[in-house]
């Protein structure tokens, strides 16, 4: 018989949960991005992990040896990347260093006086309109050393997520099978061996997924620096490594790399020189990037999905186009990895369900 005690005591027990629920959300919402350096560091590892063990196997490196050349070797590509756009960001910022703003400010406000007095003398009345306008007490170039505090928060935000990323990246690769023992000893006995072989086929799929995509950004963007070196484009190296980064989002970034090398290619011919060339070079460059696209589409792309994760180019694209309607671009950019999660622990767990089994005949 239920009773005015049970009710109670259920709406207690209800209230409870959504507590814990509301709170167990706002402590994640306030560690976002502890979670985010966890998520990068997982998938760094998950490229990681084959190297390590190449490095093991066939060079006979020990553990930690190989763990450290791996870290070493990232660090190296990513200061390198660096390294291609600090010089400009770097020489503009000392630029505007020195920016005497004061001296500046004192200038625009001597010219504001100058043409008073100009349109005073051609018997226009412009003095009412400044002052109405108050331009002189509105006018304020402090923004630019602001601008510049900013530019150094950020790059000091970017150097500690770095750091987080490596160290954390660094006893994932290191205490992989530690953190398996552990995992046995709190997982439920009932569920132990379906969690730890989703766990090992998920990070086996990400593993291949993630170098796959690594390769068809390396392909596409020797492609892309033949074309832009082919028709002489100024900052080919740059130029194509940025729009070959760009495809990492589907269906889109091809789009926007397109876009982005047609105003970087004219932009780099409005010289007078060159000035008569540039809708030509724009367009052979355009044509270049779009037969390295074809060739993405229909052979890299499809390659690794099916030797990646194992699943229909068909089944990406309209999981990757729902992904995108529901969470943007970001969701996008996760909805394959997701995806290949999701199946893996739904054949571990569901494996006689129908549509599981569908989804899931080539894992």
């Amino acid at each position: 018989m239920v009773t005015s005690k049970t009710i109670a005591n259920g709406i207690l027990r209800a209230l409870a949960i959504i507590t814990g629920i509301l709170l167990l959300l706002f402590l994640l919402f306030k560690i976002q991005s502890v979670i985010l350096f966890l998520f990068i560091a997982l998938i760094v590892s998950m490229i990681g992990n084959p190297i390590v063990k190449f490095l093991e196997k066939r060079l006979k490196f020990n553990h930690i040896v190989a763990v450290i050349v791996t870290l070493v070797f990232f660090i190296l590509l990513l200061a390198g990347f660096i390294m291609m756009f600090v010089p400009l960001i770097v020489s503009q910022g000392e630029n505007l260093s020195l920016l005497d703003t004061a001296r500046l400010e004192t200038d625009l406000v001597d010219l504001t006086e100058r043409l008073k007095s100009y349109f005073s003398d051609h018997n226009i009345d412009i003095e009412s309109m400044v002052k109405e306008s108050d331009l002189t007490s509105k006018l304020n170039l402090n923004f630019i050393p602001n601008f510049v505090n900013s530019l150094v928060s950020i790059l000091g935000n970017v150097g500690v997520a770095i750091g987080s990323v490596i160290f954390i990246t660094f006893f994932f690769l290191k205490d992989q099978k530690l953190f398996i023992i552990n995992a046995k000893k709190i997982l439920p006995n009932e569920h132990e061996d379906k969690i730890l072989n989703s766990f090992r086929k998920i990070n086996h799929l990400l593993s291949r997924y993630f170098i796959g995509l690594i390769g068809q950004v390396t392909i596409l963007f020797i492609c892309y620096l033949i074309v832009l070196l082919i028709f002489g484009v100024e900052n080919a190296f740059i130029i194509a490594f940025i729009t070959a980064i760009l495809n990492i989002i589907p269906y889109i970034g091809p789009l926007i790399a397109t876009v982005l090398v047609a105003v970087l290619t004219m932009l780099g011919h409005m010289d007078p020189e060159s000035q008569g060339e540039m809708l030509s070079t724009t367009l052979y460059v355009l044509i270049g990037y779009t037969v390295a696209q074809i060739i993405d589409n229909n052979i890299t792309t499809p390659l690794i999905f099916s030797n990646s994760v194992n699943s229909h180019p068909l089944e990406i694209f309209v999981v990757i186009l729902a992904s995108g309607f529901i969470f943007g671009v970001l969701g996008m950019i996760v909805a394959v990895p997701l995806y290949t999660i999701v199946k893996v622990v739904a054949k571990e767990f569901f494996p006689q369900n129908p549509i599981v089994k569908v989804l899931t005949r080539n894992i």
